[in-house]
Protein backbone atom coordinates (compact mmCIF):
# COMPACT_ATOMS: atom_id res chain seq x y z
CA UNK A 1 0.00 0.00 0.00
CA UNK A 2 1.53 3.36 -0.74
CA UNK A 3 1.22 6.06 1.72
CA UNK A 4 0.90 9.62 0.62
CA UNK A 5 2.62 12.40 2.69
CA UNK A 6 -0.42 12.99 5.11
CA UNK A 7 -1.31 9.82 5.63
CA UNK A 8 2.58 8.83 5.87
CA UNK A 9 3.09 11.56 8.88
CA UNK A 10 -0.03 10.53 10.84
CA UNK A 11 1.44 6.50 10.89
CA UNK A 12 4.61 7.90 12.10
CA UNK A 13 2.55 10.06 15.05
CA UNK A 14 0.48 7.44 15.53
CA UNK A 15 3.21 5.51 16.47
CA UNK A 16 4.88 7.39 18.59
CA UNK A 17 2.26 8.66 20.07
CA UNK A 18 1.29 4.90 21.08
CA UNK A 19 5.28 4.84 22.62
CA UNK A 20 4.39 7.90 24.24
CA UNK A 21 0.87 6.81 25.30
CA UNK A 22 2.14 4.23 27.97
CA UNK A 23 3.80 6.79 30.25
CA UNK A 24 1.75 9.45 31.76
CA UNK A 25 1.75 13.10 32.05
CA UNK A 26 2.54 16.64 30.38
CA UNK A 27 4.89 19.20 29.77
CA UNK A 28 4.28 22.74 27.89
CA UNK A 29 6.76 23.68 24.85
CA UNK A 30 8.22 26.79 25.28
CA UNK A 31 11.34 28.35 24.40
CA UNK A 32 14.66 30.26 26.02
CA UNK A 33 16.97 32.97 23.82
CA UNK A 34 20.64 32.07 23.55
CA UNK A 35 22.94 34.21 21.19
CA UNK A 36 26.09 31.71 22.21
CA UNK A 37 25.50 29.67 18.66
CA UNK A 38 26.26 31.18 15.30
CA UNK A 39 25.86 29.11 12.31
CA UNK A 40 28.39 27.57 10.02
CA UNK A 41 28.28 30.70 7.40
CA UNK A 42 27.74 33.31 10.67
CA UNK A 43 24.39 33.93 9.21
CA UNK A 44 22.05 31.90 11.88
CA UNK A 45 23.59 33.51 15.11
CA UNK A 46 20.99 33.71 17.33
CA UNK A 47 19.16 30.55 18.92
CA UNK A 48 17.00 29.24 21.21
CA UNK A 49 16.78 26.27 23.00
CA UNK A 50 14.21 24.04 22.86
CA UNK A 51 11.26 23.52 25.77
CA UNK A 52 12.71 21.87 28.29
CA UNK A 53 15.94 20.41 26.41
CA UNK A 54 18.48 22.72 27.26
CA UNK A 55 20.86 21.00 24.96
CA UNK A 56 19.15 21.39 21.49
CA UNK A 57 19.24 24.70 19.82
CA UNK A 58 17.37 26.09 16.87
CA UNK A 59 17.71 29.61 15.29
CA UNK A 60 15.40 32.06 16.08
CA UNK A 61 13.65 32.17 12.89
CA UNK A 62 12.27 28.80 14.00
CA UNK A 63 8.95 29.29 15.80
CA UNK A 64 7.27 26.53 17.81
CA UNK A 65 4.27 25.59 16.47
CA UNK A 66 2.51 23.99 19.82
CA UNK A 67 -0.78 22.99 17.78
CA UNK A 68 1.12 20.23 16.13
CA UNK A 69 3.22 19.37 18.94
CA UNK A 70 2.78 17.05 22.41
CA UNK A 71 4.99 16.66 25.15
CA UNK A 72 5.08 14.06 28.06
CA UNK A 73 6.68 13.67 31.50
CA UNK A 74 6.52 10.90 34.17
CA UNK A 75 8.95 10.35 36.94
CA UNK A 76 10.98 8.00 34.38
CA UNK A 77 10.98 9.29 31.12
CA UNK A 78 10.67 12.62 29.12
CA UNK A 79 9.83 13.23 25.11
CA UNK A 80 7.48 14.47 23.18
CA UNK A 81 7.06 15.51 19.37
CA UNK A 82 7.80 19.26 18.55
CA UNK A 83 6.89 21.06 15.45
CA UNK A 84 8.68 24.25 14.44
CA UNK A 85 8.49 26.35 11.40
CA UNK A 86 10.58 29.35 10.01
CA UNK A 87 11.64 31.09 6.86
CA UNK A 88 14.98 29.24 7.12
CA UNK A 89 16.72 27.30 4.08
CA UNK A 90 16.87 23.50 4.62
CA UNK A 91 20.30 23.41 4.15
CA UNK A 92 21.58 26.31 6.43
CA UNK A 93 18.88 24.55 9.12
CA UNK A 94 20.71 21.47 8.68
CA UNK A 95 24.20 22.83 9.06
CA UNK A 96 23.15 24.75 12.33
CA UNK A 97 21.21 21.77 13.98
CA UNK A 98 24.49 19.87 13.23
CA UNK A 99 26.96 21.94 15.06
CA UNK A 100 24.74 23.01 17.88
CA UNK A 101 24.21 19.36 18.45
CA UNK A 102 27.57 18.61 18.03
CA UNK A 103 28.60 21.56 20.83
CA UNK A 104 26.15 20.82 23.24
CA UNK A 105 27.66 16.99 22.71
CA UNK A 106 25.10 15.06 21.25
CA UNK A 107 26.45 12.72 18.81
CA UNK A 108 25.02 12.28 15.16
CA UNK A 109 23.72 8.93 14.56
CA UNK A 110 22.56 8.69 11.13
CA UNK A 111 21.65 10.96 7.89
CA UNK A 112 19.31 10.44 5.54
CA UNK A 113 18.41 12.62 2.70
CA UNK A 114 15.65 12.88 -0.08
CA UNK A 115 13.39 15.46 -0.50
CA UNK A 116 13.61 15.62 3.21
CA UNK A 117 16.55 15.97 5.70
CA UNK A 118 16.37 13.45 8.82
CA UNK A 119 19.03 13.85 11.60
CA UNK A 120 19.45 10.95 14.11
CA UNK A 121 21.25 12.30 17.72
CA UNK A 122 22.03 10.08 20.74
CA UNK A 123 23.20 11.12 24.73
CA UNK A 124 23.76 8.13 26.94
CA UNK A 125 20.36 8.24 28.10
CA UNK A 126 18.41 10.81 25.22
CA UNK A 127 17.47 10.19 21.69
CA UNK A 128 16.56 12.85 19.64
CA UNK A 129 15.26 12.53 15.54
CA UNK A 130 14.68 15.53 13.58
CA UNK A 131 12.85 15.88 10.23
CA UNK A 132 13.37 18.75 8.28
CA UNK A 133 11.00 18.91 5.31
CA UNK A 134 10.41 22.21 2.96
CA UNK A 135 6.95 24.06 4.05
CA UNK A 136 5.97 25.52 0.08
CA UNK A 137 7.75 28.63 -0.10
CA UNK A 138 11.38 28.29 -1.32
CA UNK A 139 12.88 29.41 2.11
CA UNK A 140 9.86 28.20 4.40
CA UNK A 141 10.99 24.96 6.22
CA UNK A 142 8.81 22.75 8.74
CA UNK A 143 11.04 20.88 11.34
CA UNK A 144 9.66 17.81 14.15
CA UNK A 145 11.36 16.23 16.20
CA UNK A 146 11.10 13.34 18.20
CA UNK A 147 13.00 13.78 22.02
CA UNK A 148 13.27 11.01 24.38
CA UNK A 149 14.89 11.38 27.53
CA UNK A 150 15.28 8.18 30.02
CA UNK A 151 15.17 10.04 33.12
CA UNK A 152 16.12 6.64 35.28
CA UNK A 153 18.97 6.36 33.04
CA UNK A 154 20.20 9.43 33.97
CA UNK A 155 20.38 9.21 37.31
CA UNK A 156 23.33 6.24 36.75
CA UNK A 157 25.11 8.70 34.77
CA UNK A 158 27.70 11.29 36.00
CA UNK A 159 28.01 15.10 34.82
CA UNK A 160 29.94 14.00 31.47
CA UNK A 161 27.49 11.55 30.81
CA UNK A 162 29.31 8.18 31.82
CA UNK A 163 28.31 5.54 33.75
CA UNK A 164 28.61 5.78 37.61
CA UNK A 165 30.88 2.67 39.05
Amino acid sequence: MKYGKHQYQGVVVSLLALVLLTFTGCMPGTTQTDTSMAGTDGSLAISSTVGNYEDIELPSEMKYNPKNSMSIKTSSFRGGIIHYTGRVEMHSLKEFIIASMKKNKWKLAGEVSSQNVILAFTKPNKTCMMNIEPNGAMSDTTLTMYVTVDVTAARALNAFGEPIQ
